[in-house]
């Protein structure tokens, strides 16, 4: 009823942008928290950034004055801006959003399938 769909990864050079994007779709009441999380090979996934939805962000030590979490309301969608990108930043990168469908007064955590960022000279 409810997805999630990431999109803008690819292999950028060290030092270069990208923007992640995560559009929700389907029968939606209302959208709690989003979130970025990451997981890199041989890596436990991880909480990369996280935005209410009044647009309080918090983020991750690693990616604090890099990366900046932002969301659209009226479009269902959140983005990751994301600067001064460096090779440990390569992982998959996964959405994750609590939705409340508009059948229910409760919020369900989704998750997207998740989008690849290389990040190699």
């Amino acid at each position: 009823q409810v997805q999630l769909v990431e999109s803008g990864g690819g292999l950028v050079q060290p030092g270069g942008s990208l923007r992640l994007s995560c559009t929700a779709s389907g029968s939606i009441r209302s959208i709690n928290t989003m979130a970025w999380y990451r997981q890199a090979p041989g890596k436990q996934r991880e909480l990369v950034a996280r935005i209410t939805s009044g647009g309080s962000a918090n983020y991750a030590v690693f990616v604090k004055g890099r990366f900046t979490i932002s969301r659209d309301n009226a479009k269902n969608t959140m983005y990751l801006q994301m600067n001064s990108l460096k090779p440990e930043d390569t992982a998959v990168y996964y959405c994750a959003a609590n939705v409340v469908p508009t059948t229910s007064l409760f919020g369900t955590d989704y998750w997207g399938q998740g989008t690849q960022l290389t990040v190699s000279s």
